[in-house]
């Protein structure tokens, strides 16, 4: 039996009155509760109510003037009968933040569970809504029950289904791993949303492919996009294209795959994730995303920022929504970055209590998470985060990333360097000599400031319309205050924080200021 509906089916023999299921899948979440109620020993009746149907019983003719919530409830009360009363639009009379919820509605709807819970009758209220909105006066009444996002097996099945509904019309490509590909593609979507995503794809050509998976992904990220929470990041780096971070590239490598059954059978548990800091500007961020390239997981971006609504109560929700997201695109690597700025002040004395309440969820569900979603946290400012995030078994390692030293630069020079064309003539030859002078003179220079100083000597290039030559970069450099000079405390405190806290992300090689011939 699927998890949602033996919790149904538990709760209704236990006779809840008040259930309150959040999901935009209204219809799939119907078909669940008929087939939980049709399962139940003690059979029960089956009402349902919308703002434009009014009051029924199944099968039935709706019952007259139950259009409006609180006439519709005191309805409800009359029926004497063991029943199940599903309510499809009661969430907009029970406000929202911005406006009071209708208070003959809340008064009723209290009515009902008061008669409920004392009568003899076994009779139960699901509200069924989009969002949850729970008034105070109900929320030691009402039981939420969670309806996850169709899993990789519904998606299978709905992809099976529409394969064979189209087999005269649409050619079907697709091997075992190509049909496993597009299925694991649309992990996150709704049910419709999938179905959509696939009927786009088989108009495509009028053909179903393994190339197809790239229509669905790009669908997917619409629809993550939509939440205004997440974002699907599309990245073709790999941690090969990342300079230097020797020793968190292999931590990362050696994990490559740990999300399969292979994996499982060794006894290993899904890693849960690493938290990155360090000098700004040295890859922490662009690890994040050459890290799920390198995986071929999906990488999606989380704004906490975004999580923080105005309404009282939004932000938790908006939270759990986009952790729930996450999984059900599982396996996938969540980037939160900057989750310094986010979570900075959490249970404090300036703290309102939503930041506590969020980063509490956040933390809660970091440590009992099962599925496998790997975090990569990553933060600048790491003394504003809370002292319980960062104790052990939050994330299976923390890595600073300090400044890059001589052998790093010149391979961070060469990878710039070789990514771009540098004119019709090309650039300077990348000669051991010219990568030893060029590291020799960015000492203390970031890896996002040598990038700029590749920039700046092309932009030079171009307004002469020549080939960028090795004095265009000398130039750059020797025009270039590093953030290691102009905030030289902040970055001798970083490093202090992170002797005794952190993971250095380089093997140490020597500031000697000489890359390696």
């Amino acid at each position: 039996m699927p998890p949602f509906r033996s919790a149904l089916t538990h709760l209704l023999q236990a006779r809840f009155p008040l259930l309150f299921v959040e999901s935009f899948e209204e219809q799939r979440v119907l078909d669940e509760i008929d087939a939980a109620v049709a399962g139940l020993k003690t059979p029960r009746a089956l009402w349902r109510w919308s703002a434009t149907e009014g009051l029924r019983r199944a099968g039935g003719p709706p019952e007259r003037e139950t259009h409006a919530p609180a006439a519709m409830l005191q309805g409800v009360a009359r029926v004497h009968e063991r029943a199940v009363f599903v309510l499809s639009d009661l969430h907009a009379f029970l406000g929202d933040g911005t406006q009071q919820a209708d208070p003959l509605t809340v008064r009723a709807l209290r009515d009902v569970v008061r008669d409920f819970r004392a009568g003899e009758l076994a009779r139960t209220v699901i509200v069924v809504a989009p969002v949850l909105r729970i008034p105070p006066e109900l929320e030691k009444d009402v039981t939420v029950v969670d309806f996850a996002l169709p899993g990789e097996p519904e998606i299978r099945d709905l992809l099976e289904g529409m394969i064979i509904r189209n087999r005269d019309t649409v050619h079907v490509a697709l091997d075992e791993r190509g049909r496993d590909r597009l299925t694991k593609a649309a992990l996150g979507m709704t049910l419709a949303e999938a179905e959509n995503a696939v009927s786009l794809a088989m108009v495509n050509g009028s053909a179903l492919t393994e190339s197809d998976v790239e229509l669905v992904l790009a669908e997917k990220a619409q629809t993550i996009r939509k939440t205004g929470l997440l974002e699907l990041v599309r990245s073709e780096i790999d941690l090969a294209d990342v300079g230097g971070l020797d020793a968190l590239k292999s931590w990362l490598d050696k994990r490559r795959d740990s999300w399969l059954a292979e994996a499982a059978a060794y006894g290993l548990p899904a890693p849960k994730g690493v938290l990155i800091t360090g000098v700004p500007g040295c890859g922490k961020s662009l690890t994040a995303k050459a890290a799920a390239a390198a995986w071929g997981l999906p990488l999606i971006r989380m704004d906490i920022g975004r999580v923080f609504a105005g309404l009282v109560g939004a932000s938790e929700h908006n939270m759990r929504s986009a952790l729930a997201t996450a999984e059900a695109c599982a396996p996938c690597v969540l980037w939160v970055d900057e989750i310094d700025k986010g979570f900075a002040g959490a249970g404090t004395a300036s703290d309102t209590g939503t930041s506590a309440r969020v980063f509490g969820t956040f933390l809660t569900w970091l440590q009992e998470k099962t599925g496998p979603v790997f975090v990569i946290a990553t933060a600048n400012r790491i003394e504003n985060l809370p002292p319980e995030f960062l104790r052990k078994g939050r994330f299976d390692e923390i890595f600073f990333v300090d400044l890059p030293d001589s052998y790093e630069r010149a391979d961070i020079w060469r990878l710039h360097l070789t990514r771009r064309p540098a004119g019709p003539a090309g650039g300077p030859e990348l000669t051991p000599e010219l990568l030893r002078e060029l590291a020799g003179i960015s000492e203390g220079f970031s890896g996002a400031e040598i990038e700029q100083a590749v920039v700046s000597g092309l932009f030079e290039a171009y307004f002469d319309r020549r080939a960028l030559t090795a004095a265009d970069l000398l130039h750059a450099v020797r025009n270039t205050v590093p953030l290691s000079t102009l905030h030289a405390a902040q970055v001798a405190e970083l490093r202090e924080w992170a002797k005794l806290r952190a993971v250095p992300a380089s093997r140490s090689l020597g500031n000697d200021g000489l890359a390696p011939e």
